[in-house]
């Protein structure tokens, strides 16, 4: 499946797969974003994203990590 930055709650799912270890919440948007297009299942513009987008991913992505630490 070919990831897009309207996928939020995928993209949360890889990234608690390729950062498990890592709080979602102590990442940078400028990491964060290279983490996310350096996924090789994402295939959208990178300058599509924004601010609102990010945040976004960011939240699904803490719902996952917090999820997994359980």
């Amino acid at each position: 499946m070919d990831l897009k930055w309207q996928n939020a709650e995928d993209i949360a799912i890889r990234l608690v797969e390729e950062h498990p270890h890592t709080d979602p919440l102590t990442v940078r948007f400028t990491d964060m974003h290279a983490w996310i297009v350096a996924l090789p299942d994402f295939k959208d513009d990178p300058k599509k994203s924004n601010e609102k987008i990010l945040e976004s991913i960011q939240m699904a992505w803490h719902e996952e990590y917090q999820d997994s630490q359980s």
